[in-house]
């Protein structure tokens, strides 16, 4: 098993759990961060430190969130890795309680 940011994650992108990271599993996107599965130690160090509550235990992981499995797998491999926290997105509180954010996800840089 491994964690799995899903989708509470979009459109606010806090960050603090990127330096808890023993391994350096997480990659960034344009709204949404990525937990690489192969590298992934299963700490659990990253969950208590999202202030969204977006990374799930993939054995806990809620139906709804299933697909954010594979959507994390995938997008590791194109987007680049994050050792260091990063800035939340400008309206990130905002967005943090919104549901149903999936159609906001931006899989790649818009210009």
């Amino acid at each position: 098993m491994t964690y799995v940011v899903a989708e509470p994650c979009i459109k606010c992108k806090y960050g603090d759990c990127v330096p808890v990271c023993p391994v350096d599993a997480f990659h960034e996107g344009p709204n949404f961060m990525v937990i690489d599965p192969e590298e992934c130690i299963d700490c659990s160090l990253c969950v208590d430190e999202c202030p969204a509550g977006a990374i799930f235990d993939e054995s806990k992981l809620p139906e709804a969130y299933a697909h954010y499995v594979a959507i994390n797998a995938e997008l590791t491999k194109t987007w680049p890795l994050i050792k260091d926290k990063p800035e939340p997105l400008p309206d990130a509180d905002q967005w943090v309680d919104t549901q149903d954010k999936f159609k906001y996800l931006e899989m790649v840089e818009t210009a």
